[in-house]
């Protein structure tokens, strides 16, 4: 039998967890007992045999026998429909049925009415041992569940001493011998150090369980680490594949751009735009890593201030619109006179990621760059009218290397958009996106004032969550 697989590490959820283990364990104990209890009401029986009323004593027999039974079908129950299941299933199961064990309790409870003050004091003996013995083997059966074990040993208690009182004050008028006082004296001390010794022997099960629990979830931590070291590892043998090919094409360009250039110095002004594109492109890269080692490194400083949309924007332009000039795109800005809370430079990274990116997946046709006045806020809107994006692939394109496949590229480490997306949620300016393949892509920038304190926290715990991801 395998325990439940263990849930997240939260206090209540190991309380849980522990609660169904503990009931496991006595129900798990119970199936030993069964012949037990059956013993000893065929010893009993044969005991008192010549002393007791044969009525009273068959009577005690049936009801002792049906009560076993009564257990006997639960625990086949148990077997059959919750042994293998988890902790909710044993804590219901064990709700119905808990009445069992305190009617059995009763049940032996009862044997006083056959043999106290009513036997030989040899037979009274015999009884009163097997009622100790029965009592003390409870303890090692139900203490896995400290409710049940104090529900049996009151049980029997009060119903011998309500049989004892009813015989010594009852029938007896309090005339009986002296030892009968000895005898109810004994059973309460007798009856304190079983519920002491009960409940240490619970405390024991209770911390045994929960170390279990908390060491099962070290291991699956332990393990959850391990994994996300070795993806780690495999993700950046990934990186610096996909690093040295796509820099080794623009490095490789500039060593044949430099030696035609010595062999045909004539050809200075057909090879220097070339040779500036691909510096350009490594510069690139080299941005996107420097972005990426900053952001899993945790070193993103912030410096919010007010920033003026509409000048960020004319910077922009200035920034992208020869670019687009030089692929033979239109590139058109529409802003708007509004201010926005954020850090002005990670704001421009991000905006002029996604201009980068709709340059570089836009043939024909132009950009629009927008600035938007909403009851939100402002909001920036970056159009292009390049290849879009499927909806298959419209979540995963912020995710780390990744490159929509047949974009129309292969530029690039797959890292932009990824930026783009840690950016937005550390300042916390939603983005959304709206493509059709073949039509063009807009991505919507709402600039929600960021919160310093706020955005610190998100920043920290993306770290945390690159770290601790299986």
């Amino acid at each position: 039998m395998k325990p439940e697989i263990l849930p997240a590490p939260t206090p209540s959820a190991e309380a849980h967890w522990v609660e169904g283990e503990l009931v496991r364990s006595l129900l798990r104990t119970q199936r030993n007992t069964q012949w037990v209890g059956l013993l000893l009401i065929a010893m009993i029986a044969g005991v008192l045999w010549s002393d007791a009323s044969p009525a009273l004593l068959a009577a005690w027999v049936a009801i002792g026998v049906a009560a076993a039974a009564w257990r006997y079908r639960i625990l086949q129950r148990y077997e059959r429909e919750v042994v293998h299941q988890g902790s909710d299933e044993h804590l219901a199961f064990f709700r119905r049925h808990q009445l069992a064990w305190p009617l059995s309790a009763f049940v032996w409870g009862l044997t006083t009415v056959l043999y106290f003050d009513r036997s030989s004091l040899a037979d009274q003996f015999i009884c009163w041992l097997a009622m100790a013995g029965l009592a003390m083997f409870s303890i090692n059966a139900l203490s896995s569940h400290l409710p049940t074990l104090r529900a049996y040993l009151d049980t029997l208690a009060i119903t011998a001493l309500a049989v004892m009182a009813w015989r010594m004050g009852v029938e007896l008028g309090l005339q009986g011998p002296a030892y009968h006082w000895w005898l109810v004296a004994l059973l309460l001390v007798f009856w304190q150090v079983l519920r002491h010794a009960g409940q240490r022997l619970h405390e024991t099960h209770r911390r045994n369980f929960e170390l279990q629990f908390r060491n099962a979830q070290l291991i699956e931590s332990l393990t959850r680490q391990t994994q996300a070291a070795l993806d780690a590892v495999e993700i950046k043998n990934r990186f610096l594949a996909s690093a040295a090919h796509d820099i080794r094409q623009p490095v490789h360009a500039l060593g044949l751009y430099a030696d035609w250039l010595g062999t045909e110095p004539e050809l200075v002004h057909e090879l220097a735009p070339k040779i500036v594109e691909s510096t350009k492109a490594v510069n690139q890269l080299f941005d996107s890593l420097f972005d990426l080692a900053r952001l899993d490194s945790g070193k993103i400083r912030l410096n919010i201030d007010t920033v003026d949309v509409a000048k960020l924007l004319r910077d922009l332009e200035l920034q992208y619109r020869p670019l687009c000039e030089a692929k033979g795109l239109q590139f058109r800005v529409r802003a708007c006179h509004a201010s926005a809370v954020t850090d002005p430079i990670l704001l421009q990274r991000v905006v002029g990621n996604l201009i980068s990116n709709a340059v570089k997946y836009t043939q024909q046709g132009g950009i629009l760059l927008a600035a938007r006045a909403t009851r939100k806020g402002p909001s920036v809107e970056i159009w292009d009218t390049g290849v879009g994006i499927a909806p298959v692939h419209q979540r995963e394109i912020f995710r780390e290397f990744y490159k929509v496949p047949s974009a129309g590229t292969e530029d690039g480490f797959g890292l932009g958009l990824y930026i783009v997306g840690r950016l937005t949620h550390i300042l916390g300016h939603p983005l959304s996106l709206q493509s059709r393949l073949g039509r063009g892509t807009v991505f919507r920038l709402a600039l929600n004032p960021t919160d310093p304190r706020a955005a610190a926290e998100r920043a920290t715990a993306s770290v945390a969550q690159l770290v601790s991801r299986p």
